[in-house]
């Protein structure tokens, strides 16, 4: 669906109308009596209220697990949560002085949202609503940006999600690469109707992430382009303010910290959301997405205005409710901000909203039954919990299903005499393979990422520089120091999914050492890896892109590659072979060492 500015500023123009009119029910006598006054200060108060990151979620339910959502911090997720805390939010304030938006990724994340893409797609001829349209809708969102996982399912799908929102999805940053237009609606207009003076104009700015042009790579490349989000911002805010904007606020699917993860891969930064706002004049707040961290509020001064920018994220996946408290006075015949305060709300402290479970049951019953279907056995229970720092058995299992299934898509070729290798990480570290029936959702859940495969061809040396890249992921560990395994992960911030294994080749990491300096006794059957000696590489679609930013993946030669989720390869291995039996591919390849004494 083209983006029309003409049709979409009449649409968002009617609506905003509409909000305004419905507004004016909820005027408290206290603000219609100081009208009256002459005198006194004029003043109106709002409330926007955000999500972001919420990944499929509207119910408090993990598929992977089949129960009820969990985790250390006893955090609660979904849709349903936050429709609770947005009803008690708009009681309070009225509900006509609110607005609800959201900062993007939507539609992937959880087997919910997989089913809908893949199994029972809202594309085929008469299928069904997306569920995060039917909870959206229903909870009444305002606005959404686009994020980077929007577009995971290739543009029809977003197009159709698109399609079935009763609310505009912004991305003013995502163009059409011929025309250079947006590809998307940049930003919507909401009237809020006030006690005295005229209505409130509140701009909603949507941002997403430039990564899209690397990260998903095969669904839009001479499709869309994604110029910076400070350069959009720039392009946007003063013309926002000209329209009449009295608040302009910013909902970007980009973190805070003005770096990027990927490094030299990415055309423009990834996480904007500090820069922009202390780079752009004009905006009073942003809510920020992406970086899945929890932010109450953040305040940036801008460099030109030397006035406060309030920066909110909420955590991830439905678990908070950003709200962005506004207060308004009326100077000189317009309205102007007199202060902004964020904060957050735990959406573990209230229950689902009956009304969007009951919505949604049907579908929710669907999911569960399909990842629950018994694929095929296992000789024995396998674990990730020790995989962040030991070789276990399934990670060997992601790792060998894909250099089997790399293997056999090079026979014939050039490539086929090569030996092939393979990089996994500990997605999760709550992953599991019991002993007997294995499910859909157990092989599922060691790759909870929407991930494809592709092999990729690189020298001895490179696989020597890529692997002590991927050792900085340890806590450096002098020997004779006591270890604690909870301690030794993460150094630099890194996550786990930035920490790879390489299947095929044996190799010691001394965490005695300093960063770039810790591979030794690095071989390949048994003889050391000769540094000219070329290996082809089974990596996801992410890593080969330049997430992580490992060295030279992104820039080797391709191979191979598959349209279909690693997630998907694995389920179809294990219905293939029946039998899932750790003697025939786990063996201990790698190990922690300090100064050649194992660590375990």
């Amino acid at each position: 669906m083209a983006f029309d500015r003409r049709t979409f500023l009449g649409t968002t123009a009617a609506t905003g109308a509409a909000v305004a009119l419905a507004g004016a029910t909820s005027t408290p006598a206290a603000a219609q009596q100081q009208e009256v006054r002459g005198p006194a200060p004029r003043t109106y108060s709002f409330t926007v209220m955000g999500t972001t990151d919420l990944h499929g979620n509207v119910f408090n339910w993990d598929y992977f697990t089949d129960k009820e959502f969990d985790d250390k911090a006893h955090n609660d997720v979904g849709l349903a949560k936050i429709s609770t805390l947005v009803n008690q939010v708009r009681a309070e304030k009225g509900r006509r002085n609110t607005l609800l938006i959201d900062a993007g990724d939507t539609i992937q994340g959880t087997q919910l949202s997989y089913y809908y893409a893949k199994v029972d797609p809202i594309t085929a001829r008469r299928g069904p609503v997306h569920p995060m349209a039917q909870a959206m809708n229903a909870i009444g969102y305002d606005a959404a940006a686009l994020g980077n996982h929007e577009f995971n399912y290739g543009i029809p799908v977003l197009r159709k999600f698109e399609e079935q929102c009763d609310f505009p999805l912004l991305g003013a940053n995502a163009l059409d690469a011929k025309t250079l237009r947006p590809a998307f609606a940049p930003y919507s207009m909401h009237r809020l109707r006030t006690p005295c003076g005229r209505d409130v104009k509140v701009a909603v700015l949507g941002l997403t992430n430039p990564g899209i042009a690397i990260w998903d790579k095969a669904n839009v490349q001479g499709r869309m382009t994604f110029p910076g989000l400070e350069e959009q911002a720039a392009k946007y805010v003063p013309k926002l303010r000209s329209m009449g904007a009295d608040v302009v606020i910013v909902s970007a699917h980009s973190g805070s910290s003005g770096t990027s993860s990927y490094g030299d891969q990415l055309p423009h930064i990834e996480n904007a959301a500090g820069l922009m706002a202390e780079q752009v004049p004009g905006i009073d707040a942003i809510l920020v997405g992406h970086a899945h961290t929890e932010i109450p509020e953040y305040r940036v001064k801008n460099k030109a205005t030397g006035k406060d920018v309030v920066l909110s994220e909420p955590l991830k996946w439905g678990q908070r409710l950003t709200l962005f408290d506004f207060e308004l006075t009326w100077v000189k015949g317009r309205w102007s901000v007199a202060k902004v305060a964020a904060k957050v709300l735990n959406s573990n402290t209230v229950a689902e909203d009956p009304k969007i479970t009951g919505l949604l049951s049907d579908e929710h019953r669907k999911v569960v039954a399909y990842v629950n279907q018994v694929i095929g056995t296992s000789t024995q229970a396998m674990s990730s919990a020790d995989g962040p720092v030991k070789d276990v058995a399934i990670i060997d299992l992601i790792n060998h299903v894909q250099a089997e299934t790399v293997r056999a898509a090079l026979a014939g070729t050039e490539w086929a005499a090569l030996p092939v290798l393979s990089q996994a990480s500990c997605f999760s570290r709550t992953a599991a393979i019991p002993a007997g029936q294995v499910t859909m959702k157990d092989a599922a859940g060691l790759y909870p990422f929407e991930n494809t495969m592709e092999a990729r061809l690189l020298t001895g040396a490179q696989l020597k520089d890529y692997l002590e890249f991927s050792a900085r992921y340890f806590v450096r560990t002098a020997p004779g120091d006591a270890v604690d395994p909870a301690k030794l992960t993460n150094a630099e911030s890194i996550p786990d999914y930035n920490y790879d294994a390489v299947y095929g080749l044996a190799y010691d990491i001394d965490i005695a050492q300093p960063a770039g300096s810790r591979i030794t006794g690095l071989t390949f059957q048994g003889k050391a890896v000769d540094p000219a000696a070329q290996f082809v590489f089974a990596v996801n679609n992410y890593r080969a892109s330049g997430g992580g930013n490992f060295p030279h993946v992104s820039q080797a030669k391709q191979l191979w590659s598959n349209s279909d989720e690693i997630r998907n390869t694995i389920i179809q291995w294990v219905k293939a072979k029946g039998t899932i039996d750790p003697a025939q591919f786990a063996s201990v390849d790698w190990r922690l060492t300090r100064a050649g004494v194992p660590v375990f």
